[in-house]
């Protein structure tokens, strides 16, 4: 099931299916590691909601929740190592 990292629970690791948005948008994410196929994960939300914090391989960093609902993701499958690109 695909939804938007905005609506992911707390602690739970999902998969990127894609990153929509303006262009530059998508550009700043993809250059930063948050590419499809890539394993992200919500580890804190702000008291109001907004920002939210996640990991994104091995990093930690705030985005916007309004930025968040245009990143669309799925729930890992159980057991699944989350594909990697670059070098081991």
């Amino acid at each position: 099931m695909v939804t938007s990292l905005a609506e992911v629970p707390l602690g739970r690791a999902v998969e990127v299916q894609s990153v929509d948005g303006a262009r530059a948008f998508r550009r700043r994410l993809l250059e930063m590691g948050l590419v499809p196929g890539s394993s992200v994960k919500v580890v804190t939300v702000a008291p109001l909601g907004d920002p939210l914090r996640i990991e994104v391989r091995g990093g930690q960093w705030s985005i916007r929740r309004a930025e968040a609902a245009q990143i669309q993701v799925k729930k890992m499958t159980e057991g699944v190592v989350p594909r990697r690109s670059g070098a081991a």
